[in-house]
């Protein structure tokens, strides 16, 4: 296999439990390079809980997680922040910090990972909210912000250290179909601009066939099917179908 269609992040018997309930039964995942993947599920699936196994923020009960071919399982918080760096993450709800302005909120990586540099980092800032089509923001905070301008102000931080792949959990949730559909445009853009990996949890069908270039459906703790958008229109798999027509 080539190195461009190789995996970049790649699950192998992926358990996890909370209390006495098991929600990744043994999930097996490929996310190839260059690719948009986007997970479906129904709610309480485990697709955000796996999401987050892919850059460390959870820690699988048992299973591999493997992103550019080195195993995170065991690594501890100072040596998981180079892959934190390399696997960027749009928080559902965004994340932003309320007491701080938008310049601060996207600049926040980049002071907490050593640049002192403010003039570059402001010139980064002002860079990435070009990026996202909030330029001249940097004053504003977040309270002044739309549902959409917070995902965009959230987004622009998540790419502030130039990760190779970005997770985005549930991008469009809460924001109306003009803002969302902005939303998919701009992870579009993203992959085809900087070559950007994707992974996009969504119960949204028309953000999941809009952006993905494949499709994986978590169904009772395991990925029961993964393939191109055609392939999970015409796919005869019992509960994918189900889900498919429920969400519609």
């Amino acid at each position: 296999m080539s190195r461009a269609s190789s995996p970049i992040v790649s699950c192998r018997g992926l358990c996890k439990s909370f209390a006495a309930k098991l929600v990744l039964r043994g999930v097996d995942i490929d996310v190839l390079r260059g690719e948009t993947l986007v997970v479906l599920g129904g709610s309480g699936s485990g697709k955000s809980v796996l999401l987050k196994h892919m850059n460390g923020l959870m820690r699988p009960d048992r299973g591999q997680i493997r992103v550019d071919g080195e195993d995170i399982g065991d690594l501890d918080e100072v040596a998981l922040g180079p892959i934190r760096r390399k696997v960027g993450m749009l928080f559902q709800m965004g994340a932003l910090f309320d007491s701080m302005s938008v310049l601060d909120n996207v600049a926040y990586p980049m002071r907490e990972t050593g640049v002192r540099d403010e003039a570059a980092i402001r010139e980064r800032v002002a860079q990435l909210l070009g990026v996202v089509g909030l330029a001249d923001t940097e004053a504003l905070t977040p309270a002044e912000l739309s549902g959409g301008m917070r995902k965009r102000a959230a987004l622009a931080r998540a790419l502030a250290l130039e990760p190779r792949v970005l997770l985005y959990d549930e991008p469009t949730t809460g924001l109306d179909p003009v803002v969302a559909q902005k939303i998919n445009v701009l992870i579009r853009d993203l992959q085809s601009r900087f070559g950007l990996t994707g992974v996009v949890v969504t119960h949204d069908l028309h953000s999941a066939f809009f952006v993905a270039d494949r499709i994986a459906f978590l169904h009772e703790g395991r990925i029961a099917f993964t393939g191109t958008t055609q392939d999970a229109r015409q796919s005869p798999h019992p509960e994918l179908r189900e889900f498919l027509e429920a969400a519609a």
